[in-house]
């Protein structure tokens, strides 16, 4: 009995942030990083990283191409110039760029500090990262009293965002909303005419 093929179906249109990973995997590739390292770095499958990297029109190498380029000083500059940029920019931790290096830690240090970077202790990064979180969540507060201003509901919101009605309030209320009365939480309403 002879085996039927089956057309695979067409890829779906690529996103913009898919486009935006492809271009940053691409650049980190050509920057000295391997696949694996991509892959750790950027928590996608390596079939995934690879798709991205072909999206974005990189040209592969060999490893034995790997090797020699990073015994280039030019391109252990671009890394450690990449590796300060996570670190200062993201708030990653010395384990991350390991991860990202493909290296130890130690190594790592060694590169952030090649590119003038200084090293952080535990409690500042914690800080740093905090901070960014509560910039995040300020902003996503403005952008919910925005759309609230504009008639949205607050169930609506809770329901497009995947938040608890709750949690909206709060954030409606960090953002310094003004509260349409209780009963009328949603646009106006023409009074329906009666017989």
């Amino acid at each position: 009995m002879g085996v039927r093929s089956v057309n695979p179906p067409p890829p779906a249109p690529a996103s913009h942030s898919d486009e935006a990973t492809a271009q940053a995997l691409r650049e980190q590739y050509e920057s000295g990083a391997t696949v694996d390292e991509l892959v750790a770095s950027s928590g996608l499958s390596y079939g995934t990283v690879l798709n991205r990297l072909h999206d974005a029109g990189t040209v592969m190498r060999t490893s034995w191409q790997t090797r020699r380029m990073r015994q280039d000083p030019q391109a252990r500059k671009r890394l450690a110039a990449h590796l300060r940029t996570l670190y200062e920019k993201h708030g990653a931790t010395l384990t991350e760029l390991a991860a990202a290096a493909g290296g130890t830690r130690r190594a790592a240090r060694r590169l952030l500090i090649e590119a003038g970077g200084s090293v952080r202790t535990t409690q500042q990064t914690l800080r740093m990262r905090a901070a960014a979180r509560a910039a995040e969540r300020q902003k996503l507060a403005m952008s919910l009293r925005a759309r609230y201003e504009a008639g949205a509901t607050v169930p609506e919101l809770a329901e497009k965002c995947s938040y608890s009605i709750a949690t909206v309030y709060r954030l409606l209320h960090q953002a310094g909303t003004r509260m349409r009365p209780q009963h009328n939480h949603g646009p106006a309403r023409t009074p329906r005419k009666r017989p």
